[in-house]
């Protein structure tokens, strides 16, 4: 298996500590694709990945519609998408996907986080070109009539890196810029996408010993815990 299995197993193990903060995050993305898109899914792809993502994660419907109606009303700031990147403790590179209404804010609280746990705070391409960005699908493995080598040269115009099976479906690894055109083949293919997203993998991890690895965690878990943050990646081996 190659850097996207290993990276899908190891965060796996490591969900979001509370189903509030993953509610969170999806209301802020359904907030996004609406004010980018519009708030019909049939032609807001983005919306429609998000969608699927709700379903996933179990959203009740009520957060879902609280999130469109927040998303559709004017007064409803729009949130700015914000890249951070820096230095865990021991080298580790970090990078940090948020999603901020009041950017002075999230900086003072992302600055505060690495300061107190013995991190760096870089600058812009500090730390970003450690990192592939890709983009993943999981489908519904009934819909799938062929075998994962197959599946595989079936979506080799795509630049697929990576099709594995998983307890939660068929996972699929590809470039960032290859998802629309995916997307667009499995509905066009009638294959139902379980959820879809983006993730950064290191291109490269370092190990560290057990002490090591719990100054490390101290500090992503303070980021994950703020509620502008919306992924964390890291270089740390899982």
């Amino acid at each position: 298996m190659g850097r996207a299995f290993e990276l899908r197993k190891g965060r796996k193990m490591k969900r979001w500590s509370a189903m509030a903060k993953t509610f969170t995050r999806i209301g802020k993305d359904i907030v996004m694709a609406i004010k980018e898109g519009g708030p019909n899914p049939d032609s807001n792809s983005r919306l429609r990945a998000v969608m699927q993502n709700a379903k996933a994660a179990n959203m009740p419907k009520d957060n879902v519609e609280r999130a469109i109606k927040k998303a559709t009303d004017k007064d409803t700031a729009d949130y700015k998408e914000v890249l951070f990147e820096g230095y865990a403790p021991h080298g580790i590179a970090v990078v940090l996907e948020t999603a901020t209404d009041n950017n002075n804010r999230t900086v003072a609280n992302v600055r505060s986080a690495f300061n107190k746990c013995d991190g760096n705070l870089g600058t812009s391409n500090s730390v970003i070109f450690m990192f592939d960005h890709v983009c993943t699908f999981t489908i519904k493995k009934e819909d799938i009539t062929i075998d994962l080598e197959e599946l595989e040269l079936e979506l080799i115009d795509f630049e697929v890196e990576e099709v594995f099976d998983d307890e939660d479906g068929v996972i699929i690894y590809a470039p960032f810029e290859q998802f629309g055109a995916i997307q667009s083949f499995f509905e066009e293919s009638n294959v139902e996408i379980l959820s879809s997203g983006f993730e950064r993998i290191p291109t490269t991890t370092t190990k560290l010993n057990e002490e090591q690895q719990a100054d490390v965690e101290k500090l992503l878990e303070k980021l994950e815990e703020d509620d502008d943050v919306q992924n964390v990646y890291h270089s740390m081996e899982s």
